[in-house]
């Protein structure tokens, strides 16, 4: 009987020991998360674990108490200095070290088993535990919330897609990592320079030739360029040249609203721009006016994503089979 009593005894002073680093390891912001994303033992978890201060005045005062009446009820059974010695070890391994080591990588498990335990042990001692956790509360403050920068999420987006028991898979990684980034980037950034982009001139014909040209290169849109120095005066719209004579000029056929943009113009303003503008394509100018570049809808998708988007007229490497 006696040694079932020290093993009870070891037993409750494993079990306050563990769940006090189980449960003040678990944020409870990460806990407000998960319960709100359905997991089970967040939600059982989540009310005790937000009175902080009170939990572990209970957790302690059960975990103190124990060891206490361990240690006495020892020293009733073998001599002061043996119980002492034997009350240290078996505290020591069994009441601290093995619980703890085990509990803290399953205290969500753990915890959730014995919330109900631990809520009713919260209103038992509510007298002793209460107004201390109270004080706790006003003098520190409630818990400061865990925030992450945009590399040290991309950093953990990365470990996860790494980490066999994640569901995070790599594409996934590519396209977190491309959205923290996007707002940092400029239009100028990505832009496709005025010396790579096919223009035309608004008193250019649409005859034959023009028409194959405009076949054969396979872009949607031009910019109309005039002047010097060049500014953009519409967009052609390749879609709007099947129907229009062979007579016209760019200038009759084009489209003459456009959106404009600086180089220096945040990805995301100008994603939001163009979303509401309902327009694909926007031409760069700088700060006289001057045409520069231009940046469509598809450039900056494809910064998201960190991936090219390729069309119909793109050149493909065939798949080894």
């Amino acid at each position: 009987m006696q040694y079932l009593i020290v093993v009870l005894l070891l037993a409750l002073s494993a079990l306050f020991s563990g769940l006090t680093l189980g449960y003040m390891g678990l944020d409870v912001h990460a806990l407000k998360r998960k319960a709100r994303l359905g997991n089970k033992e967040a939600r059982l978890i989540l009310p005790i674990r937000e009175k902080g201060n009170q939990l572990l005045t209970t957790l302690l005062l059960g975990n103190v108490a124990v060891n206490a009446v361990l240690a006495i009820f020892l020293g009733s059974i073998a001599s002061g200095v043996l119980a002492g010695l034997i009350a240290t070890a078996l505290i020591f391994v069994f009441g601290e070290i093995v619980p703890q080591a085990v509990i803290s990588r399953h205290a969500m498990r753990f915890g959730a088993q014995f919330a109900a335990f631990i809520r009713i042990l919260m209103r038992v001692s509510w007298p002793i535990t209460f107004p201390i956790g109270y004080i706790l509360d006003k003098v520190l403050g409630a818990e400061i919330q865990t925030f992450y920068t945009k590399r040290e999420l991309m950093e953990i987006i990365s470990e996860h897609e790494d980490a066999l028991e994640s569901t995070v898979d790599q594409d996934e990684e590519r396209i977190v990592h491309g959205a923290l980034q996007f707002s940092q980037k400029t239009t100028g950034n990505i832009m496709t320079p005025r010396r790579e982009v096919q223009l035309l001139h608004p008193n250019e014909v649409l005859d034959d030739e023009l028409r194959r040209r405009i076949t054969e290169e396979g872009y949607s849109r031009y910019p109309i360029v005039e002047g010097d120095p060049e500014r953009v005066t519409g967009i052609l719209y390749t879609k709007d040249i099947i129907l229009a004579e062979n007579t016209a000029t760019v200038r009759e056929v084009a489209e003459h609203k456009h959106l404009r943009v600086r180089p220096n113009d945040m990805l995301d303003t100008v994603l939001a721009y163009m979303l509401k503008r309902r327009q694909h394509m926007a031409i760069v100018t700088d700060e006289v006016g001057t045409f520069i570049g231009v940046i469509t809808l598809e450039d900056i998708i494809e910064e998201v994503i960190q991936q090219e988007i390729l069309d119909e007229d793109d050149e493909v490497e065939p798949s080894l089979a």
